[in-house]
């Protein structure tokens, strides 16, 4: 054995933690690895060490090499203070098993996925934990550009590594990348200068994206307003995360106090953006995807695009789409899944409710890039010189949604739940039984079950891929009536099983 099985109950400032790798199973997730590395205010042990990084090195560069890719692997790392340290001892791992890793340094995640493009290497192993508190870290993975790890790539690595199952291998190395950071912003910059003057509120929460958006956005032609754009791993106003509610209400603020025409604001790792329009209102990111949506279906033909099925209805019912030929398909939640089918497809676009947008050729290289998504955003406005994007915001068909909410349910039951859900559906479906108020038009059934009514109204059920939860979502273009309706509807099948607890929101 040349390198100790990792264990998932060792105590820090023991000797045991120091001299043995600690990887609990729980951190490798359907399609992201991500543990609690641990921090000086937390009681909370930490599920992970750095020898367990090198173990987890160790494991991805075997999987590599049973896959066939070739040795090399892009690897860069966050702003966080402990994320050199955790890509180093990934490092350590990835060369003993053989691996040639190429380093670029400090990046947000998109900067590695084109590195793999830049230097031709098929592999990623991106340290970040994206928006997630201090104490967090995790690895985001591939071996397929543009693709990242879906559930097999992923229950593979973990066996592999909890199992101690890794091959060591001769021809390991290391090469520090130099200018990488300026390549991936000159490749985003090698476009014409917008004709519209636009100021934009740029915030990204003092994470990593600091050092990349204001610079593109400027040469683009964007008069930017920074908003705790300086690097800062304390994260002092808030975290890094664009579905936050603080800081929302942050950007919106500064955009109303300097009349920006949109608010931009990034996550952790840069692969999220999310938008405040020019009167301090929020718009969800599947709105702001329809928008998108109409903009490019304006410059290509019968537009194909790929969303996941906790999106507003608008993709498929939204009058302007139907006539300029744009189709919708609905697929399951996730970035990897949603990546892969558009790639899968060759849809124009994917667009994920959270915020993550793929755009594929000839605007992108289908992986998820917040300043893709900003500079797509821009575009937008300056397609419509004369319109303000709550203009564009209104012009959309109004629906009444929920926020996405979340049930408790143990991991071991929740699938089974939604499977007794999804059946009971289908059983209505088939007999041709109303639910929710109206008669069932459509089943969505690729992840959990979204059920459409005839009135456009739908609800969503689905287990969560990181949490002991079930999610729901509902949505209708009738009237918040019929939206409560449904989710009253949806909520009965759900309460027929005691183990499905509180909502952590509701309507």
């Amino acid at each position: 054995m040349i390198f100790p099985v990792p264990e998932h109950d060792l105590q820090p400032n023991t000797l045991a933690f120091e001299t043995r790798p600690l990887v609990k199973p729980t951190g490798f997730r359907e399609y992201d690895a991500r543990w609690w590395f641990g921090h000086p205010a937390s009681s909370r042990p930490p599920d992970l060490n750095l020898m367990g990084v090198t173990a987890l090195g160790l494991g991805l560069g075997t999987l590599i090499h049973e896959r066939g890719v070739g040795p090399d692997i892009v690897t860069g790392h966050d702003y966080r203070g402990y994320s050199s340290a955790v890509k180093i001892a990934l490092t350590t791992g990835m060369m003993a098993a053989g691996c040639r890793v190429h380093d670029i340094g400090l990046a947000v995640s998109p900067m590695a996925y084109f590195a793999q493009f830049a230097l031709d290497v098929p592999s990623v192993a991106m340290v970040t934990a994206s928006h997630n508190e201090n104490g967090w870290t995790g690895v985001k993975l591939g071996c397929e550009r543009p693709l990242t790890f879906g559930p097999d790539e992923m229950a593979r690595l973990r066996d592999i590594v909890l199992e101690g199952a890794w091959q060591a291998r001769d021809g390991g190395s290391y090469r520090m990348v130099e200018g990488m950071a300026e390549r991936y912003m000159a490749d985003l910059t090698d476009r014409p200068k917008l004709t519209r003057r636009l100021k934009a509120v740029v915030a990204t929460g003092n994470g990593t994206a600091g050092a990349f958006a204001p610079d593109v956005l400027a040469a683009v032609g964007v008069e930017v307003v920074p908003l705790n754009t300086e690097l800062d791993y304390t994260f002092p106003n808030h975290n890094p995360n664009p579905e936050d509610m603080t800081m929302l209400h942050a950007v919106a603020a500064a955009v109303k106090e300097h009349g920006a025409d949109v608010g931009l604001a990034f996550d952790g790792d840069g692969d999220r953006c999310g938008v405040i329009d020019n009167e301090g209102n929020e718009i969800f990111a599947d709105k702001v995807g329809v928008m998108l949506a109409r903009d490019l279906a304006h410059k290509h033909e019968n537009a194909t695009f790929v969303v996941d099925v906790k999106s507003t209805g608008l993709y498929t019912s939204d009058p302007e789409l139907q006539r300029l030929g744009a189709t919708t398909e609905y697929w399951k939640t996730g970035h990897s899944y949603i990546k892969r089918h558009v790639a899968k497809t060759n849809a124009l676009v994917g667009f994920e409710k959270s915020g993550h947008y793929f755009f594929n050729a000839p605007i992108g290289r289908g992986y998820d890039d917040a300043l893709v998504s900003a500079l797509a955003i821009c575009d937008m406005l300056d397609d419509a010189p004369d319109k303000s994007m709550a203009d564009l915001y209104r012009a959309l068909p109004h629906t009444w949604g929920s926020p996405t909410m979340s049930a408790e349910c143990p991991d071991e039951i929740k699938y089974d739940v939604v499977d007794t859900v999804r059946a009971a559906l289908e059983a209505k479906q088939a007999a041709g039984e109303s639910f929710g108020g109206g008669r069932i038009a459509d089943l969505v059934t690729v992840n959990g079950a979204r059920v459409l009514t005839d009135d456009g109204t739908w609800g969503l059920v689905r287990a969560s891929s990181n949490k002991p939860e079930i999610v729901v979502v509902v949505e209708s273009p009738a009237s918040e009536a019929r939206m409560r309706e449904m989710f009253a509807a949806v909520d009965s099948l759900l309460r027929q099983s005691p183990d499905v607890g509180d909502y952590n929101q509701t309507i």
